[in-house]
């Protein structure tokens, strides 16, 4: 691994660690009260799930472009933290909307739109694992359908009618609310880059691993 890889760990695991002072520090919102404090976890693990779907959509279409597998191993990352950040959304959504609103679910855009994502995500990994040859490819056509799908989660909020506020909301909280989320999205961004980081070192790993087991096979 790099150099810079372990200082950076335990950068990620002390900022972890803080995090939950710098949110019992926080402020309460004045009409939820204590339960609004899961948006300090549930807005963080949303905008690394968006993230990582546009990363998975562009290094697929840069594989499909140049066909370099290096492109593929990093979408394949980025697709498994996308199923990762997006089941922490998912759960600590209505973990949030029970008490704040009074139901775990409604089929808004928002919250529709973002189940489709996370099931496109697990769809690219499912088709890569048991697609058979050529998978890669039709994996990688996958992804580009859920980078396409981000921008729409994002702005539904401001189209559509949802439980969700609009996205102006988040620029204006005040410095004392903004600065535990900012504190928490910088942790959950450097989590989701370790983790990549570490997935490619494994898939490259294993490609290299593939490649000698093809070469003994030859020689045999």
């Amino acid at each position: 691994m790099p150099k810079w890889f372990q200082p950076l760990a335990l950068l990620c695991g002390a900022m972890f660690a803080f995090t939950p002072l710098v949110i019992a520090n926080a402020p309460y919102e004045s009409t939820m009260g204590l339960v609004q404090k899961v948006f300090y976890y549930h807005m963080p693990s949303a905008w690394v799930f968006l993230t990582a779907s546009v990363v998975c959509g562009i290094a697929s279409a840069r594989f499909l472009a140049t066909g370099n597998p290096r492109h593929d191993r990093t979408a394949l990352a980025a697709a498994e933290m996308a199923v990762l950040f997006g089941l922490l959304t998912l759960v600590t959504g209505p973990l949030w909307a029970r008490k704040a609103w009074g139901t775990w679910w409604i089929w808004d855009a928002r919250i529709t739109s973002s189940l489709v994502g996370w099931m496109i995500a697990w769809a690219y990994l499912i088709l890569r694992q048991y697609g058979g040859p050529g998978s890669e490819k039709l994996s990688a056509g996958l992804a580009l359908f859920g980078m396409a799908n981000v921008p729409f989660i994002y702005v539904s909020v401001n189209y559509w009618r949802t439980i969700h506020p609009a996205t102006t909301v988040v620029p204006k909280l005040p410095f004392s609310m903004g600065f535990p989320l900012l504190f928490c999205l910088a942790a959950f961004f450097l989590l989701m880059f370790l983790l990549m980081t570490l997935r490619t070192r494994v898939a490259e790993q294993q490609a290299r691993l593939d490649a000698i087991y093809l070469s003994l096979d030859e020689q045999a």
